[in-house]
Order: structure tokens, then C-alpha cells, then sequence
């Protein structure tokens, strides 16, 4: 096994006992997800793997919803850690750039501060596990840890976040669908990311449509 093969097993059994009681739908296995999504799509693209491995490996360590919207925990926990296991620094401020950009949040106001192609693959694994069935479960499973209302149809989607209302908002889970689930599939960065978008996206559509039948008692 490779010095690279070991950091990344390292990596992965630290993340799944740092993860190991939280939220289903950001626990390790959301993280496991992401990770082998971006292998996939890193097949097509020109980037160092190993920086993908390890930014998707991390992306979630310290999601900041769970830390009082703190966004510093994520990135500092991350950094201790390879710097513990003597990664080198320029891999660790790549991985560190990934985890501070990967959010939707931070296309709100336009703060994505870090272009790279690591980066682009994966965000579009990590957006990737927002939409589709698992995405729909993710969804309702955190809409019910925060003890929202599955829909009220009074409450309309707001279109228009900021990046402080997104991160604050309690509105019902189906509008959580219109103002960010809906929208990735445009948001995608690579071919590969768009092409499994697509179909996941149709999904969710289709999704939709038996709720509201379902709602009206149509169906």
C-alpha cells in the first residue's frame, strides 16, 4: 500500500467515527456516497485524485448547521488532522479550499473564492447526494430532525435567498425542493455531473408531482 492508499484509509476511519452519531442524512454514509461519486466522475477529468479523495472524504467533518453555523470548525478540524498525519501542505490547502467553497450557501452571494477542478468534481458529487431518491430521503429525514412542517401551502417558496436566510430558514421541507434541490441539476460543473444530474432531477420532478396530487387528494 502507497503512503497516498494509507492517508486515504486514515482519512476514512477517522471521518466515520468522528461522524459515527450524526444526522442521517450527513453522517458517514452521506460521506461515503460522496466519495465514491467523485471517484466516478474524477474518471473524466483532469485532477489530482488524491485531493479528491480527500476533499470529499472531509467535505461534511463539521457541517456548520450543526455547529451553530460556525463555518470554521469544518476547515480547522480538517487541516489538524493532515497536518497530524504530515500531508503535505500544498494538499492541505487544496482540500481546506474545497471544504470551504463546497456549499450551495456560498453561490447565494457569489463568495465561491476557489477555482479548481477538484473542487468542481466534488461539489457536483456532493450536490449529486442532494437530489434523486436519496436526496428526497435526505431531505424529509433532516426536515423531520428539525421538526418542520412536511408542506403548508401558505408558506411559498422564496426564490430569492440570501445566504444568512438560507442557512436560518424554517420553512417546510417542500420548499426546501424549489429553493435549492430543484436548482443543481443547472449548477452542475462537469459533464459527468450533469449527465446523472438529469436523471435524478427528473426524479424529484416526478416526486413532486404525486405529492401535490396526493395533497389535493387527486390520486
Amino acid at each position: 500500500m502507497t503512503r497516498i492508499d494509507t492517508i486515504i484509509e486514515v482519512t476514512k476511519n477517522y471521518v466515520k467515527a468522528t461522524l459515527k452519531d450524526s444526522e442521517g442524512g450527513h453522517d458517514w454514509f452521506h460521506t461515503l456516497r460522496v466519495y465514491n461519486n467523485a471517484k466516478l466522475i474524477a474518471e473524466n477529468e483532469k485532477v489530482d485524485n488524491y485531493i479528491v479523495a480527500l476533499g470529499a472524504l472531509l467535505h461534511d467533518i463539521a457541517d456548520s448547521k450543526f455547529h451553530n453555523g460556525d463555518d470554521t470548525v469544518g476547515p480547522n478540524m480538517a487541516r489538524d488532522f493532515l497536518v497530524s498525519h504530515n500531508v503535505d501542505s500544498s494538499v492541505i490547502d487544496s482540500v481546506i479550499d474545497i471544504i470551504i467553497n463546497i456549499s450551495f450557501n456560498k453561490s447565494l452571494d457569489n463568495n465561491k473564492n476557489c477555482n479548481s477542478p477538484e473542487l468542481d468534481v466534488v461539489q457536483d458529487a456532493d450536490r449529486l447526494d442532494a437530489i434523486g431518491a436519496i436526496g428526497i430521503a435526505r431531505c424529509f429525514n433532516y426536515g423531520g430532525f428539525k421538526n418542520r412542517k412536511l408542506f403548508d401551502p401558505s408558506i411559498k417558496p422564496n426564490m430569492n435567498l440570501s445566504k444568512n436566510e438560507y442557512k436560518n430558514s424554517t420553512a417546510p421541507t417542500i420548499n426546501h425542493f424549489y429553493e435549492k434541490l430543484l436548482l443543481l441539476s443547472d449548477k452542475m460543473n462537469t459533464k459527468t455531473g450533469k449527465k446523472i444530474a438529469e436523471n435524478r432531477h427528473q426524479f424529484m420532478m416526478e416526486y413532486l408531482d404525486q405529492f401535490k396530487a396526493e395533497w389535493d387528494g387527486n390520486k
